[in-house]
């Protein structure tokens, strides 16, 4: 009966432990980086410098964890000012009639170790469209504040027409100006909420 009552309170324990932990994006250690080709020879590279969001979980592994992510249109930066200007514009994120990219999770799976594939709903410029991305946890450490973190890399590619962001142009050669695909690294640092 003893050892009973010392399982049932270490089950206790256990979901009490895990029973709803958020952590939230800490912008100053991330980053939202993304690549398309130009001319099909190379390719640009550029940062949308404010996001926010949080994982809520309820696993010591992260698994089903239920993920919101936000992402300011407007802050796009390529290190090139009228290029910026041109992708807030109505041909590519339409910023001033959708200032936000959102993403909001359905699914959240370990895969193999520190491999996991995450599934949602991804919205631009008022199209949602379901997204499957690749994801590999870094690991969790106690910072000098005494903060617990856990890192994150998410990495996937998105077709760009299928959000209406559809504008190219032809070089007087036949190529097309930009690709259609987007590719993209983000690299997160979230903290435990206290």
């Amino acid at each position: 009966m003893k050892q009973l009552i010392t399982s049932v309170i270490a089950v206790v324990f256990t979901i009490s432990t895990y029973a709803q932990t958020t952590w939230n994006i800490d912008p100053s250690h991330s980053k939202v980086n993304f690549s398309i080709t130009h001319l099909v020879i190379s390719e640009v590279d550029g940062t949308f410098k404010t996001f926010n969001g949080n994982f809520s979980s309820k696993s010591k592994d992260f698994s089903n964890s239920k993920i919101n992510f936000e992402i300011d249109a407007n802050s796009i930066n390529t290190d090139n000012e009228k290029r910026d200007g041109h992708l807030k514009s109505e041909d590519f994120f339409h910023t001033k009639k959708h200032p936000k990219i959102t993403f909001k999770s359905t699914s959240f799976k370990k895969v193999k170790g520190n491999k996991y594939l995450l599934k949602g709903n991804l919205t631009m410029r008022g199209v949602t469209k379901l997204v499957t991305l690749n994801v590999k946890h870094g690991g969790i450490a106690i910072d000098g504040y005494g903060n617990t973190r856990a890192g994150f890399t998410v990495t996937g590619e998105v077709n760009r027409i299928d959000y209406g962001i559809a504008w190219n142009a032809k070089t007087e050669h036949g190529s097309w100006t930009l690709g259609e695909d987007v590719s993209f690294i983000i690299k997160l640092e979230l903290i435990k909420s206290k």
